[in-house]
Order: structure tokens, then C-alpha cells, then sequence
């Protein structure tokens, strides 16, 4: 496989972002779909297998460098930028408890691009997470599946869904298995769900899975590895990369906020020379910086082999949070010209809410967090008794 440093990749996506992505873009919106040649494209260039091992098949890039890349992709369309950053995340759920055949059968197509698969997780009557109600029932080597699966991305495309429910009769994070379920599979049933706000073109599922035939092949791990399988493995990088994409996005609304400041000229004098478009400026390139540095903290974190549920928690929630505060002020500088759909500030700021509720919500993180400030304050309270 080809080497490059990092310094080629990243000019290498700079040209394709500011070239075809941008091209792209405009058909998305225009059509209300993604083109299956953005995939192809995406893949024959290498973009979809940037962090997969090179004995996997993939670049093999640390998540620290890949993550530098994921801030420049996250200048395309919204759609464009969930492609390249769910496949760079998902191998690892998919590698994390595969055997060595499940290696060759599922992981390295997927990583190769001739498999796709997607994360089937939420459910319309419970959270994401050990309250799943989707049940699987032992039959002999297959298991009988039931149950509901909704807001399933890429559902128009996957081959497989990678699926997680829980053995009949087990509650809580016992009895929870991940199965590699076919999309052709005999009971199961997806209904297209109405397009989103934002990153337009790519379709949500609502899955309904009756009496469905899942072979025990197709499990990843043992019963009751299912949600390390979902959180281990994919969780915490992945909300670290999603607070990357919000570094991204908010530096091109930055940008777009500050070419139109200059060119825009009100009164007899540019936007630029105002003070307070001046102070939001400010405070926007801040709040970028501040929200890079607690991502590549995570990152370097995870490169070194360490956990970093609580720092991608946090990196997670504050980027997220930061990236409305950037597009809204990006948006307000515009003014009204900025609300059209010809502009590129609406459609970031429509799409930029959608990094809100992926992998859990600000209130999610918050819990994480707050768990982890009070278990550190438990323990220094034990040691002060016991001294």
C-alpha cells in the first residue's frame, strides 16, 4: 500500500474538499440524495479506511493524524462528512470481538469498501444503551430476532446491520449480543423516515424485525458482549471525532463570517470595521481553538492507550456546543442574505445541529462527567476518613 506522510494527505484533502467535494455539494441539495459515485469516490480514494490497521487493509494512521484530516472534512456537506467519519469508526466495533473468520468474512470488506455496514442501536421506545428491547431467542445456530430499531443511517445502503439486542429474558448489560444482520433477512422490514433538517441526502430507517433468522456465525463476541462491542469499541473515539467535525465546520463558518465582514460594506464602511462583529469574530476563533485542544487532548489519550470515556465526554459536549454558538453568530453576520439556501452559512448552520444528538446528547456527556467529578470527590473523601 501506498505511503504518505501526513503533509500529503492533508493536501491532498484540502484540493478535494475545496474541488469536487464542493461540486458534490451542490448536487446533494439540489437532488436530495447522495449519488452512490461520492461512495465509490470516497473509497477509491482512501478516505474511508484512513485509521484501520494496515494489516486490516486500511492506512493505518493514528487517530491524533487522522483526526487533523476529519477537521478538513468536515468543511463538505454535511452527508459527504458522516460517510468518512462513521466508516473510519466502525471497523473498530466490527474488529473489536471478530474472530478470525469474521475478520475475513465482514471486517476487511468493510474496511476494503466492499461491504457496507451501519450502527443499529436506537430504538423508539428506549435510550441508547442498556435498556435496548430488542430480543434475540437461541434457536438451534441461529437466533430469532424481535423487535424495533429507528434513525438507522445509511439504512438505504448498508449490507449488514450491526445489530444490538438482548437474549429474552436478561435485563440491564447481561445477555446483550452485537449480530451482523443481512439487510435481505426474511422478517425484516425497513420504512424510510421523513429527511432530516440537516446533512441532506442521507437516509434514516426505521427497522422492524419480526421472527427474524440470524445465524450464531453472524454474532460478534459471546452473549453478553454486546454493548462492549457498541461502547468500547466505537463510543469513545467516535464522540471524540465528532467533536473534530465540529472544529471543522465552525472554522469554515469562521472563515465564511470573515470573508463576508470584509466584502460587505453597510454605511460607507465594511461589516470588518464594526466592533462587535470584531468581538464575535474573537470570541469565535477562541472558542475553535479551545474546542481543538480538548479533542487532540483526548486523542493523544487514545493514541497512547489509555481510556478517555470521560475526556471524548467532554470534548464531545463542549465542541458540539461551541459549533451553535459559531454558526449562529456566522449566520447573524451574514444577516439575511446568509438564510437563502444559496448560501453556504444555511446549510452549515443546518447541519451543524445534527452533531448535537449523535453518539448522546450534551445531557448524555454531562452524566458521564458529572458520574466521573463525583466518584474522584467519593474516593478523596474515603482517604481523608481513613487517614
Amino acid at each position: 500500500m501506498q505511503t504518505r506522510t501526513l503533509a500529503d494527505w492533508m493536501a491532498d484533502v484540502d484540493a478535494y474538499v475545496a474541488g469536487p467535494a464542493a461540486m458534490w455539494a451542490q448536487e446533494i441539495e439540489a437532488t436530495g440524495t447522495v449519488p452512490q459515485a461520492v461512495w465509490e469516490e470516497l473509497n477509491d480514494r482512501g478516505y474511508l479506511r484512513l485509521t484501520a490497521p494496515r494489516d486490516l487493509g486500511g492506512y493505518g494512521l493514528s487517530f491524533t493524524d487522522y483526526l487533523q484530516l476529519l477537521e478538513r472534512f468536515a468543511a463538505m456537506h454535511g452527508s459527504m462528512r458522516v460517510i468518512v467519519h462513521v466508516t473510519n469508526s466502525l471497523w473498530r466495533s466490527l474488529a473489536s470481538k471478530a474472530s478470525a473468520e469474521q475478520l475475513e468474512r465482514f471486517v476487511k470488506p468493510f474496511i476494503g469498501g466492499q461491504l457496507r455496514a451501519t450502527f443499529t442501536l436506537t430504538e423508539p421506545n428506549s435510550g441508547s444503551g442498556a435498556d435496548i428491547k430488542t430480543t434475540a431467542r437461541r434457536e438451534g445456530c441461529e437466533y430469532i430476532v424481535n423487535g424495533e430499531k429507528w434513525m438507522i443511517i445509511f439504512s438505504d445502503v448498508a449490507d449488514y446491520f450491526l445489530l444490538f439486542c438482548r437474549l429474552e429474558g436478561t435485563s440491564g448489560g447481561e445477555g446483550t449480543l452485537a449480530l451482523m444482520v443481512p439487510k435481505d433477512t426474511a422478517g425484516l422490514e425497513i420504512e424510510w423516515m421523513a429527511p432530516a433538517m440537516g446533512i441532506t441526502g442521507t437516509q434514516h430507517g426505521h427497522l422492524r424485525l419480526v421472527n427474524c433468522r440470524v445465524p450464531v456465525s453472524n454474532r460478534l463476541g459471546e452473549e453478553g458482549d454486546g454493548l462492549e462491542v457498541a461502547f468500547r469499541g466505537f463510543l469513545d473515539p467516535s464522540r471524540t471525532a465528532i467533536g473534530m467535525t465540529c472544529v471543522g465546520a465552525a472554522k469554515r463558518s469562521l472563515e465564511l463570517a470573515a470573508e463576508h465582514a470584509l466584502a460587505r460594506v453597510t454605511f460607507g464602511q465594511p461589516l470588518a470595521k464594526r466592533q462587535i462583529i470584531q468581538m464575535w469574530l474573537a470570541e469565535m476563533a477562541t472558542d475553535i481553538e479551545a474546542a481543538r485542544h480538548l479533542v487532540l487532548h483526548a486523542a493523544r489519550k487514545f493514541d497512547a492507550g489509555q481510556p478517555i470515556t470521560v475526556e471524548a465526554s467532554m470534548a464531545k459536549m463542549f465542541a458540539t456546543e461551541m459549533l451553535q454558538r459559531v454558526t449562529d453568530k456566522a449566520l447573524q453576520i451574514h444577516g439575511g442574505p446568509g438564510y437563502f439556501k444559496s448560501s453556504e452559512i444555511e446549510r452549515l448552520y443546518r447541519d451543524a445541529r445534527m452533531q448535537r444528538f449523535e453518539e448522546g446528547t450534551s445531557e448524555i456527556q454531562k452524566m458521564v462527567i458529572a458520574r466521573d467529578v463525583l466518584d474522584k470527590a467519593k474516593a478523596a473523601r474515603e482517604r481523608r476518613n481513613r487517614g
